[in-house]
């Protein structure tokens, strides 16, 4: 028998990073995992590298902040708690995970592979399996083999006394913390219901400021179990109040608006204090207008609920009290009454919530507050025409907060709308740098580079957007679009299905696997995802003009004609008047196609096929 007839066994494995983790999240809350790695490594790192991904770092280890020094700075973490108003969204925690993953990398690249063995991941709070899922998917399996397990530490499960005997040995040898929503899983037994909600809120708040939705509202709901009904109740109005709206802020953010809503009508049934009353109608109609589920959705119900807010905030006394509250829920109706399809009445909204804080709030106060006001002035400046007004304003929220990425994304969305796309450009990448990794920007500039003709590198920006966040849509439609006119129909019909999987109803998705049908001879199907798309989006200037290629090129000209004359609808653009004038041609119309004709070679006068069209019948 020859030696290469034995069986294989499978190479060894690299060393280990660190001693097996143990994931439960009943130990240390979300990042238990996370954030032993980091204690691990933080200080054997190279120091310029834990500099370059402090947000990430000090984000998923707190108890590790005094060793990693902050390089980056939003404004948010200067602000006492009562002004931090920004609630992260759901993608929060991926950014962190895809920053830690490149942490992790550069730093096994210049360490040598290893292995990470991770256990109780069964327990696991949310952010480390996600975490967990970044790691297997965007590090190389030869730096990084990643290792988990079920129950492995403890053998059997542990009693609630002997759980949090553990935890507080670990806390007294320095292994763990009080790291965010860190309260052991029943520290509750043997604890005053009182204190145990105390307790509890405070962890709620760290993860709902973190970002750690799931965690807020698992603890969340724990807390308010206990604090029990209103008759019975010891846990002070202010603290339960907190703990309503935080739990409920947390489901809403989960896309578990019901349960969200439930949570409202009962501290309406449970209290009489105007400022939870006005709190509860404002978050009622918030939930009630940007419902995950579209069908759900109800602007009419939400402009009823944010009036009673705006009703109630504006009879508070205290003018500084009232300012704020009174301007977050006419900010708040701005937006539905944007959703209704009225920007003008938005916009004076929010001017007048402006006028209040600049009147009766002291100088300085809020400046997250004054912050948002000025960026949504901006967004419906936009909606109103009014490009430059808005630029003004996202130029003044971005003086106030340089280190928020999001609004970079604005005001670069906006510069390449006005033609500036190097100074979009800067702002994208001014994003990319500020904050930790997401797609949009490199999305964004893809956006530009392929306007530009350089489509390797928008190819490269969503190859990396879409690295980043594997479900992002309007990645996998772009990159689908963009592949398909590569000639690459089989990668392309791979991103518009994977896309359609996520989101069945997107009409950019349907409009690129149009696109590829055609492209491969399937008329008909092409024809049926084009008749969707506008179907779902009349709008989608794409699918029509692709439509109407589709017409020509199965001889039906005069139908044609009349997708490009759709196309077309938001002004003239020297391809779409070229098609059009090759289909009033093929339909007999000469003397419309020669007008197309000419007008396209206006707006195109170097065109060398529109010039040679023009001097043939």
């Amino acid at each position: 028998m020859s030696l290469g007839s034995f069986p294989q066994e499978d190479p060894p494995l690299a060393p280990l990073l660190l001693p097996p983790v143990d994931a439960d999240r009943r130990l240390r809350g979300p990042y238990t995992a996370a954030s032993a790695i980091v204690s691990a490594l933080v200080p054997v790192a190279r120091p310029e590298l834990v500099a370059r991904y402090d947000i990430e770092l000090r984000a998923v280890a707190p108890d590790a902040r005094h060793l990693i020094p902050l390089r980056r700075r939003s404004l948010t973490g200067l602000l006492p708690k009562a002004e931090r108003i920004l609630v992260h969204a759901p993608r929060r925690t991926l950014r962190l995970s895809n920053g830690f993953a490149e942490f992790l990398h550069e730093h096994l690249a210049e360490t040598g592979p290893r292995t990470l063995v991770v256990e109780n991941v069964h327990e696991a709070d949310p952010t480390d399996r996600e975490l967990l899922a970044v790691l297997r998917r965007r590090i190389d399996p030869g730096l990084l083999t990643v290792v988990t397990g079920g129950q492995v530490v403890p053998e059997k499960a542990l009693s609630p006394e002997e759980h949090d005997a553990l935890a507080d040995a670990l806390e007294r040898d320095g292994t763990i913390g009080a790291r965010l929503g860190a309260i052991p899983h029943h520290r509750e037994h043997g604890t005053r219901p009182h204190s145990a909600v105390e307790a509890l809120c405070f962890a709620v708040e760290w993860c709902l400021e973190a970002g750690c939705h799931d965690a807020a509202a698992e603890l969340g709901s724990r807390a308010l179990a206990l604090a029990g009904p209103a008759e019975t109740r010891e846990t002070p109005e202010e603290t339960w109040w907190r703990l309503v709206h935080d739990t409920a802020t947390a489901l809403g953010a989960l896309g578990r608006e019901p349960e969200a809503l439930a949570l409202f009508d009962r501290a309406r049934r449970e209290s009489v204090s105007p400022v939870t009353h006005a709190s509860a109608a404002y978050s009622t109609a918030m939930l009630k207008v940007r419902d995950h589920d579209p069908a759900r959705r109800d602007p009419e119900a939400a402009l009823g609920w944010v009036n009673q807010a705006v009703a109630i905030s504006g009879l508070l006394p205290d003018p500084r009290e009232r300012a704020f509250r009174l301007g977050f829920d006419l900010n708040g109706r701005a937006l539905v009454e944007l959703r209704l399809g009225r920007p003008g009445r938005a916009f004076d909204l929010v001017q007048e919530a402006i006028g209040l804080a600049e009147r009766d709030l002291p100088p300085g106060e809020h400046p997250i507050h004054r912050m948002v006001l000025l960026a949504n002035r901006a967004q419906l400046a936009v909606a109103l025409g009014r490009p430059e007004e808005a630029l003004e304003n996202l130029d003044t929220v971005i003086g106030i907060d340089p280190g928020y990425p999001d609004y970079y994304i604005d005001r670069g969305n906006l510069l390449h709308r006005l033609g500036r796309s190097q100074e979009a450009i800067a702002d994208y990448e001014a994003a990319m740098r500020v904050g930790p990794p997401f797609p949009e920007p490199y999305y964004n500039r893809a956006e530009i580079r392929f306007s530009a003709g350089d489509h390797e590198g928008a190819l490269a920006d969503l190859d990396h957007a879409l690295e980043l966040d594997p479900e992002f849509v309007d990645g996998l439609a772009n990159r689908a679009g963009l592949l398909a006119a590569l000639g690459e129909y089989g990668r392309a019909r791979a991103d518009a299905e994977a896309g359609l999987r996520i989101d069945p109803l997107n009409p950019y998705l349907l409009c690129a696997l149009g696109q590829i049908e055609m492209a491969q001879g399937r008329a008909e199907r092409a024809r049926a995802a084009f008749d969707r798309a506008i179907e779902l989006s009349p709008s989608l200037m794409a699918a029509w003009a692709s439509r109407g290629m589709l017409a020509f090129e199965t001889g039906d000209p005069e139908g044609a004609v009349s997708d490009f004359t759709r196309a077309l609808e938001p002004g003239a653009d020297p391809a779409l008047l070229f098609n059009r004038a090759m289909a009033l041609r093929a339909a007999g119309r000469e003397e419309e196609a020669v007008a197309d004709l000419t007008r396209a070679l206006d707006l195109a006068p170097d065109d060398a096929e529109i010039r040679e069209a023009l001097q043939r019948p």
